[in-house]
């Protein structure tokens, strides 16, 4: 399968459509893979869960899923991939804990190019390096969608590039595994089909989306570990209320961005420098278009007053009114 989506591949939007995508890619995996092993990448995201279940499916324990910790995840989520992959899908799964890994290599990197170019060819170090440990693994498999080929294809077609994906433009010249990518031409609310059709768990099927890179595209500019507590702690409190509400259901994707920027404020009655919490909501159908949700103003009280008291470091909370275009979904 190329990188070019079919003029005539009618969009998948219901479960038989699904269902017959499914049949189609297993024999294709089948015939690609035959009996060797296969890595996967696997964030816990919508893509690379839906992934995994195709690839179970497709070849079974033949299948090493690997979740790497690059300490960019949000609260708790490498304790929750672990437990819903280990016990809900009995995957055969390699949990790597590298945060120093990472975060020693992003130190004093400030360009978003810059860190997604090494958190992506720092994945394929982890992969490669526990690859080392098995034997038969040929294949590196990816939940590459294709509004991230979309987005990191257009320098090709002279245009500069919107940004690059960590699995498309991170990719190192001497890569020693061939690629297995079963959606790489759907679209996300596709992907969100395919994965009900596999009976995938509602909560998985509708996950919030996270990049690969993580929090590493949204604390902006160079990371510090400081900083990239306070994100992750605000933006924590951003997906409780936001659940609380009922807004998860009713918004796409929603996040909090931390800047490398700091203002004055009160605290205690003394001045105090802090960042700024930056919230994030829009809605979209395929990610390559979004609209901003509008979110009442007593949440955002409530989750203004919860982040200023609670998170150290974070003395304002701002709301990005900017739909794509003219701004992306991502910050970086």
């Amino acid at each position: 399968m190329n990188n070019v989506r079919p003029e005539s591949m009618e969009r998948i939007q219901t479960l038989a459509q699904a269902q017959a995508f499914i049949d189609a890619q297993i024999a294709e995996v089948r015939a690609q893979v035959g009996d060797k092993k296969v890595l996967l990448a696997l964030s816990g995201g919508v893509d690379s869960s839906v992934v995994a279940a195709l690839l179970i499916k497709a070849i079974g324990k033949q299948l090493v899923c690997v979740h790497v910790n690059h300490g960019l995840m949000r609260k708790d989520e490498s304790e929750n991939v672990i437990k819903l992959f280990r016990e809900g899908l009995d995957a055969n799964l390699i949990y790597v804990d590298a945060t120093d890994r990472f975060l020693n290599l992003l130190a004093g990197v400030s360009d978003p190019e810059k860190k997604r170019k090494i958190i992506g060819a720092e994945f394929i170090n982890v992969f490669a390096d526990e690859a080392r440990k098995l034997e038969g693994i040929s294949f590196l498999a990816q939940g590459t969608i294709y509004p991230d080929i979309l987005e990191s294809i257009k320098q090709a077609e002279g245009k500069k590039a919107v940004k690059s994906h960590h699995n498309v433009g991170g990719l190192p010249e001497d890569l020693q595994f061939d690629l297995v990518e079963p959606i790489k031409l759907l679209f996300k609310d596709e992907v969100r089909v395919v994965g009900e059709a596999l009976g995938l768990p509602h909560a998985m099927v509708y996950r919030q989306p996270f990049p690969g890179p993580g929090l590493g595209v949204r604390c902006l500019g160079a990371i510090t570990r400081d900083r990239l507590h306070a994100l992750r702690e605000a933006d924590a409190i951003l997906r409780e209320e936001f659940d609380n509400a009922g807004l998860n259901q009713k918004v796409w994707q929603y996040f909090v961005v931390v800047p490398d920027i700091k203002s004055v404020g009160v605290r205690n009655e003394s001045r105090y420098e802090g960042w700024p919490a930056i919230i994030r909501a829009v809605n979209t159908t395929d990610a390559m278009s979004a609209t901003i949700e509008e979110i009442p103003y007593a949440v955002l009280h409530k989750i203004t007053a919860r982040i200023t008291n609670e998170v150290e470091g974070v003395n304002r909370v701002l709301y990005d009114l900017t739909p794509k275009p003219v701004g992306t979904i991502e910050w970086e």
